[in-house]
C-alpha cells in the first residue's frame, strides 16, 4: 500500500490500527519508562485495563513541564544506543524539551511527511525550497526528508540571507516553498524591492506553511503575493515535528490519526469534549518507540470533526488553531487571543500584515495597543486618510474584541522582521511586575 492510501481507509479499519497501537505503546511506557509507571500506579492503571480506545480517556495527561522536570532523557522509552537523532525546543521559557528519535522514529517521520507533500501532488519534478531552520528545530528536517521521499528535488536554503534566498528561488525554479507565513510575506516584500515581479518571475505553484499562528487573512496574503496554493503543515516537537497534520487541497486540516491520537478537552477540567465543540487539543503518539507521550497537552484551541472530507480523506479533520491557552491576553478582564487581532488586520483595506500587540498598565488599568504597518499605497502622508484608517480599525477592533485598543499606524517596513517565528506580543506589564 502506497503510503499516502492510509488517508483514505474506512474508519472501522483506521481504529483497530489506533488500538493495537495504543496498548502496545501503553505497554511500552508502562515498562520502560518510571515516570510513566508511576502516573499509572497513581491512578490505578495497568497496560491490561486498556481494551478500547474510549480506554484512553482514563490515561494521566503529559505537559510540556514533566518534560522540562526529566531533562534531558528522563522519558526516553529508548536507551540512546538506539537513539540516532536528537533535537530539542529554544528553551527561551525555561529547560528546553528534548525529543530523541529511533530509526523507526525517523521512518515514521518521514512517512507522515511524505504524506503531506502528496497532499499537494508534490512529487518528481519539483523543486522545494525549504526555508524552514535545520539545526535542533525540528522544521528544516522533516520538510527536507518528506520531500525527499516523494522525489522531489530539495533546496535546503534555511533561513536568513534573504536576497540569496529570491536568487535560488528564481534561478534553480522552485516549485514548492517551505516557510512560516510571515517569512514568506517577507520574501514577496524583499523581492519588488529588489527588483523582481511576483510571482510573474517565479515558478512557485504551492507553499507549505507553519511553526506559527495564521489567521485567514494571512494564508490569503501569502497566497496572493506568491499566486500559490496554501497548504497548512501543524506539528509540535514534543510528538514529532512537523507533519502531525496537513491541509489536503480542499483546505482541511488532517491529523495522521494512525500514528497520533487526537482528543479534544475542556482546558479547566481535562473533560474529553464532544465532536465539534473547541478545545485543548491533545495527542497521544501510538508509534514512536523513541519518546512515546500519552495525552500531551498541546494548549493549541482547536476542534475535531470525523466526517468524511470532500478530498475523500477519512482521517479526522481539524479545525484551525484558534489561539494558545499560553498565548490568551487577559487585558481588563477580556479575554484576547493575537489570532482575532491579525483576523481584523487582514480584513482593513490599506494595512499590511505586520503587526505587534503592545499590553501596558496605566496605573491600575490595562492598556490595549495595535501597531501596525501602513501599506505603501495608503502612506502618501495624508493625514485625513491616516486618521480615517485608524479610527475604522480602531472601530473593528472593538466590534470583534469588545475591548478598546489604541491604533498605532507606522510606516511601511519599519517592524522588525522574522527570520523564523513571528513575535507579536509585548506584554510590558510583566517588566512592571518585575520591577
Amino acid at each position: 500500500m502506497d503510503r499516502h492510501k492510509k488517508d483514505f481507509l474506512p474508519r472501522e479499519d483506521l481504529e483497530a490500527i489506533q488500538l493495537k497501537r495504543l496498548k502496545e505503546t501503553v505497554e511500552r511506557v508502562y515498562h520502560l519508562v518510571p515516570f510513566y509507571r508511576q502516573k499509572f500506579d497513581e491512578v490505578g492503571l495497568k497496560p491490561k485495563h486498556i481494551k478500547s480506545l474510549d480506554d484512553l480517556k482514563n490515561l494521566p495527561f503529559t505537559t510540556k513541564q514533566d518534560l522540562r522536570d526529566h531533562y534531558p532523557f528522563g522519558l526516553f522509552a529508548a536507551p540512546l544506543d538506539q537513539i540516532i537523532r536528537i533535537h530539542s525546543s529554544s528553551g527561551t521559557t525555561g529547560k528546553p524539551t528534548v525529543v530523541g528519535y529511533t530509526e523507526n522514529d525517523l521512518k515514521v517521520w518521514t512517512e507522515v511527511m511524505y504524506r503531506t507533500f502528496k497532499m499537494a501532488g508534490v512529487g518528481p519534478g519539483d523543486v522545494v525550497h525549504n526555508a524552514y531552520g535545520y539545526g535542533l528545530f525540528t522544521g528544516g528536517l522533516g520538510f527536507h526528508y518528506g520531500a525527499e521521499a516523494v522525489g522531489a528535488a530539495v533546496v535546503p536554503s534555511s533561513v536568513g540571507f534573504t536576497k540569496r534566498q529570491l536568487m535560488l528561488l528564481k534561478d534553480f525554479g522552485a516549485t514548492i516553498l517551505c516557510s512560516t507565513p510571515s517569512y514568506a510575506l517577507h520574501l514577496a516584500e524583499v523581492a519588488k524591492e529588489e527588483g523582481y515581479d511576483p510571482p510573474k518571475d517565479f515558478l512557485l505553484r504551492a507553499g507549505f506553511f507553519g511553526a506559527e499562528p495564521a489567521s485567514e487573512g494571512l494564508r490569503q496574503a501569502v497566497a496572493e503575493a506568491w499566486g500559490i496554493k496554501y497548504f497548512e503543515c501543524y506539528g509540535l516537537s514534543e510528538i514529532i515535528g512537523p507533519g502531525v497534520a496537513a491541509s489536503c487541497p480542499e483546505g482541511e486540516l488532517h491529523i495522521f490519526e494512525d500514528h497520533f491520537i487526537p482528543e479534544i478537552i475542556n482546558p479547566e477540567t481535562g473533560e474529553v469534549l464532544p465532536e465539534g465543540e473547541e478545545g485543548e487539543l491533545v495527542f497521544t503518539t501510538v508509534s514512536k518507540q523513541g519518546l512515546p507521550i500519552i495525552r500531551y497537552r498541546t494548549k493549541d484551541i482547536a476542534s475535531l470533526y470525523k466526517a468524511p472530507c470532500k478530498c475523500g480523506r477519512t482521517i479526522l479533520r481539524m479545525g484551525r488553531i484558534l489561539g494558545r491557552t499560553d498565548d490568551m491576553l487577559i487585558v481588563s478582564g477580556v479575554n484576547v487571543f493575537p489570532s482575532q487581532v491579525e483576523h481584523v488586520l487582514t480584513q482593513v483595506e490599506g494595512l499590511t500584515p505586520n503587526y505587534v500587540i503592545v499590553v501596558d498598565k496605566r496605573g491600575v488599568l490595562d492598556v490595549l495597543e495595535v501597531w501596525v504597518e501602513v501599506d505603501e499605497r495608503v502612506f502618501t502622508g495624508d493625514i485625513g486618510s491616516l486618521e480615517n484608517l485608524k479610527r475604522k480599525l480602531e472601530e473593528e477592533l472593538a466590534n470583534a474584541l469588545f475591548l478598546r485598543a489604541r491604533v498605532k499606524l507606522v510606516e511601511p517596513k519599519t517592524l522588525e522582521r522574522s527570520m523564523g517565528k513571528a513575535k507579536r506580543v509585548v506584554d510590558r506589564r510583566e517588566l512592571k511586575d518585575i520591577a
